[in-house]
């Protein structure tokens, strides 16, 4: 699973989502890729399971890129424990998703291949996405 090998702090406070993302909102790498069409936060479980789904389904054939990274340590405390006595235990790490944001992309399979594929990623994952094509994209016979 994705987590920073080493932080500066080991816990973080929560952080306000407003906005649209103001970088990685384009395709930088394949041809094909998905945008989160709300904010949220991913953690590393979700990315990972997406992760899975999609070189599954591509048969390990082309490239996946995960444009993404857990960098966030959320931290919770124990059940039935009474409020105060400080801030929790680093529980996981998760990444905030604004709006516009690339998630995945992919390269080097078919169109529909691509789309099923990441189509199946987007269901393990707690935003909508909408499934992207680069602009310059001309489908090839393999």
């Amino acid at each position: 699973m994705l987590q920073p090998k080493r932080t500066k702090f080991r816990k973080s406070q929560k952080m306000k989502m407003k906005g649209n993302a103001k970088r990685g909102d384009q395709l930088a790498f394949g041809s094909f890729g998905i945008k989160a069409t709300e904010q949220c936060r991913v953690n590393a479980r979700q990315i990972e399971a997406a992760r899975i789904a999609i070189t599954r389904y591509m048969k390990r054939e082309g490239q996946v890129w995960i444009r993404i990274f857990p960098d966030r340590p959320v931290t919770s405390k124990p059940a039935e424990v009474r409020m105060g006595k400080g801030k929790g235990a680093p529980e996981y790490w998760m990444t905030p998703v604004k709006p516009g944001r690339i998630l995945f992309e992919a390269d080097g399979v078919p169109l529909d291949v691509a789309k099923e594929a990441l189509r199946l990623a987007a269901q393990k994952l707690p935003v909508t996405t909408k499934f992207i094509v680069r602009r310059d994209y001309v489908a090839t016979e393999a």
